[in-house]
């Protein structure tokens, strides 16, 4: 019996294989929204610089293309364009404010993990892989100490390529920043935790509901502000 050849694929879907497809790849699931013209653009264009920069021995040209095409693919997104914000004014100096860390990259310590779905040691695959499950789900929040070590961090998140998070934390979760700039004297104080969650998650219930409840426990912390760090 002759062996059916696969079909093949077509330029449309194989820009489309970097957003949570076969060719999952975090950092360029903006080519997804790209039409096949500026696909085309792009990936010549970075071909090119990709020469130019091994020639000129500097790759700052390379991280200029991609930013550039990255902006086109996200400029015409509205999910998270909001016009107002339930923000107020900080009623002291930050130098005298006792500062809590609040991101949203997904770490918690070893030993501590939240296990989405009551899954333990989910993996960063499975996580991708279940992308749109996290974002109909609550989001949960992790408790850091501030005095963990970076290396008792574990980090998972189904949006985002995790690999520079796990190469150094502060990439994310800028903890040792903070506690610099504490030593500084740029800010009064920094909380005793930090806290963390997965940003792909239901921004409604994240909105109505654990958002104001994570406000209250930071507050009866005695935290006076807070650092976000969206990733």
């Amino acid at each position: 019996m002759e062996a059916i050849a696969p079909a093949a694929e077509t330029f449309t879907a194989f820009k489309r294989s970097f957003f949570y497809g076969t060719r999952s790849n975090l950092n360029f699931k903006f080519i997804k929204h790209l039409t096949d013209a500026q696909a085309d653009e792009f990936l010549q264009g970075l071909l090119q610089e990709i020469a130019g920069a091994y020639d000129a021995g500097n790759p700052d040209r390379i991280f200029s293309h991609v930013l550039k095409w990255q902006t086109a693919g996200y400029q015409d997104e509205k999910n998270f364009d909001y016009s107002e914000g339930p923000f107020v004014a900080l009623p002291k100096p930050v130098k005298d404010a006792t500062l809590a860390l609040l991101t949203s990259s997904g770490h918690y310590v070893a030993g501590d993990d939240p296990q989405p779905f009551g899954e333990a040691a989910m993996t960063q695959q499975e996580a991708e892989e279940r992308i749109f499950d996290f974002l109909k789900e609550a989001p949960v929040l992790s408790e850091i100490p501030r005095q963990t070590p970076l290396e008792s961090l574990e980090v998972r998140h189904g949006g985002y390529d995790v690999c520079s998070s796990r190469a150094d934390a502060n990439a994310t979760f800028p903890i040792k920043i903070l506690a610099a700039l504490e030593q500084e004297g740029k800010i009064g104080r920094l909380a005793a935790n930090a806290y963390s969650f997965v940003g792909a998650c239901s921004q409604r219930r994240l909105l109505k509901r654990a958002g104001p409840e994570w406000a209250d426990k930071l507050v009866s912390a005695g935290v006076e502000a807070a650092c976000l760090v969206p990733v």
